[in-house]
């Protein structure tokens, strides 16, 4: 069986945050910034703090059957609350969507590679 690689996204809204809080979010806004965002095990939270109160955690996981995307997106969400709660931040609108790398649809690069190279 071969192993699948999930995708999922984490997305939320801050929710009764003090100025002290606000203040500790804009000064590491820089390390949060989505032109930096990526998908990786431990989890990578974006937002824009000054512009809204959404943020976004962005989780890589696997699985091997594609039940696993399910408990995938159930450790996604349990580590994003985790991360949220250990740093004191309310939150709500908790909601993600996962992907299944292996069920993508290939890019037009991906269609043509594939297309010179068939196995």
């Amino acid at each position: 069986m071969s192993t699948r690689t999930f995708r999922i996204t984490v997305r939320g809204v801050f929710d009764g945050l003090g100025a002290d809080q606000r203040a500790e979010l804009q000064a590491r806004a820089a390390e949060h910034d989505v032109l930096h965002a990526a998908f990786t095990p431990e989890g990578h939270l974006s937002y824009e703090i000054a512009a809204r109160p959404a943020f976004t955690f962005r989780f890589l996981d696997e699985g091997e059957a594609e039940e696993d995307i399910l408990l995938a997106t159930e450790r996604a969400e349990a580590a994003a609350e985790a991360w949220m709660t250990g740093r004191g931040y309310g939150f709500k609108n908790l909601r993600s969507q996962a992907e299944d790398l292996s069920q993508a649809p290939l890019g037009k690069r991906q269609r043509r590679e594939a297309s010179r190279n068939p196995a």
